[in-house]
């Protein structure tokens, strides 16, 4: 078997270097929340695949659906010999639609197909073109998803010219010296300036923002923004890639804030680790674009779907609704009082509903000066301890935290360990 130093080298010449990687350790095996590198190193996950493994590495129920679908059929094409898995499974989503009345759902591969179709689908309802989004809002690395996404590096770097009336607003964060009131300001100028709200075809939000730093809507915004949708026939979209599947404490983000959305972006989460993703929306805009307008050769793959079917059952039957709730208590506990230590890098902002949880990495407390030299070295600390940890953020100074929803107390407890350890060793 290879090391992990010989696949770096070998991957050097075979992978081009437009696709980054967090770290220098190839995977080996993984289990719930612990994942081993090909040397046999064990690392506690705080990443899940970025968000992907809200029902932890190879969740017995998953893996037996799986398996259980492979033994029927792998792939036919759901847009030439369709099964029942997909509509299985876009009626359980329906039933749980975070908005009232009739829903209908399609399924996709990827988070940016689920965004770059839902767009499609706000186009088609409308008749209109322009798509609203936010500044450090992540929508995918498509040409659309890329011009949506509100952070130019890594994702627009060399990439232009971006598809033309895509626009962006300031998305509101204290720390950041922007309020839900200059948002709304922001919009209302770019009303005035730049394009007609006739010509509007949707706004797009993430309502816990991931890539930008997991910093929450205001319930406020979504509100004010739901009325001006509803003024203007503007489709609200709630991308709920990062968010979804109880990683709140809510099967969507945007139950948190009573707000209904028109159109709701799925995947990661979805189904455990297998490539899915969704729209979900209502059923008159659904219904909008012409057959044969949506689809994908491996849209709704059968596997994903069983996958997905499974990943929602796990979420019902293990409780992990109040299993993230608890979680992001005892995590924001834990970090409330490693703030307080001398002896780590300055932290601030602890936030997150349910188990979405990010924190800040600033240069002194008291003040917002965002660090992000000691962010790497966080990171960079967290590895050797044994810790899987991602940061993000528009000035790359947060950490979030990703823990399987299944993961043991003690997991979790032994990843803060880590955690803090590293934090201690970034400061010097």
């Amino acid at each position: 078997m290879a090391t992990s130093a010989e696949l770096a080298a070998r991957r050097q010449l075979a992978v081009p270097r437009g696709v980054a990687t967090a770290y220098p350790v190839y995977a080996a095996r993984a289990e719930n929340a612990e994942l081993w590198d090909l040397e046999g190193n064990r690392y506690v996950d705080f990443a899940g695949g970025i968000a992907v493994l809200n029902t932890g590495h190879r969740n017995p129920k998953v893996m037996a659906a799986v398996r259980e679908q492979m033994e029927l059929f792998t792939h036919t094409c759901f847009q030439v010999v369709p099964y029942e898995p997909y509509v299985a499974l876009a009626e359980r989503l329906n039933a749980k639609a975070p908005f009232k009345g009739p829903a209908k759902t399609i399924f996709f591969t990827t988070g940016a197909e689920a965004a770059e179709n839902a767009v499609k689908i706000a186009r088609a309802a409308t008749g209109r073109s322009a798509v609203i989004a936010f500044a450090g809002g992540f929508h995918g690395r498509t040409m659309m998803t890329m011009a949506m996404t509100g952070k130019v590096l890594p994702y627009k770097k060399k990439f232009g010219p971006m598809p033309s009336e895509v626009y962006h607003l300031p998305f509101p964060v204290a720390d950041h010296g922007i309020t839900t009131a200059d948002s709304l300001k922001a919009l209302e100028f770019l009303f005035k300036a730049d394009v007609e709200p006739s010509r509007v075809a949707a706004i797009a939000i993430e309502p816990i923002q991931g890539e930008g730093g997991f910093y929450e809507a205001p319930k406020d915004l979504l509100v004010a923004l739901r009325t001006i949708c509803d003024e203007h026939g503007i489709l609200l979209i709630a991308d709920e890639v990062q968010s979804g599947f109880a990683r709140t404490g809510r099967l969507f983000g945007i139950e948190h804030s009573g707000v209904e959305p028109d159109l709701v972006t799925m995947a990661k989460s979805l189904a455990g680790g297998f490539p899915l993703s969704g729209v979900l929306g209502k059923a008159a805009i659904m219904d909008a674009a012409e057959p044969g307008g949506l689809g994908g050769t491996y849209a709704g793959s059968p596997i994903a779907c069983a996958a997905a079917l499974a990943v929602l059952d796990v979420i019902e039957e293990d409780g992990l609704l109040a299993r993230a709730d608890a979680m992001g208590a005892r995590i924001k506990g834990r970090l409330e009082k490693i703030a307080l230590r001398n002896d780590v890098v300055a932290i601030t902002g602890i936030r997150g509903p349910g188990a979405m949880i990010g924190f800040d990495i600033v240069k002194s407390r008291g003040a917002y000066e965002p660090d992000p030299e000691a962010t790497k070295r966080v990171t960079a600390a967290a590895l050797e301890e044994g810790l899987i940890l991602l940061s993000c953020g528009v000035y790359n100074n947060a950490i979030r935290i990703l823990v399987p929803l299944t993961a043991s107390d003690a997991i979790v407890d032994e990843g803060l360990d880590k955690l803090e350890a590293s934090l201690i060793k970034a400061k010097g």
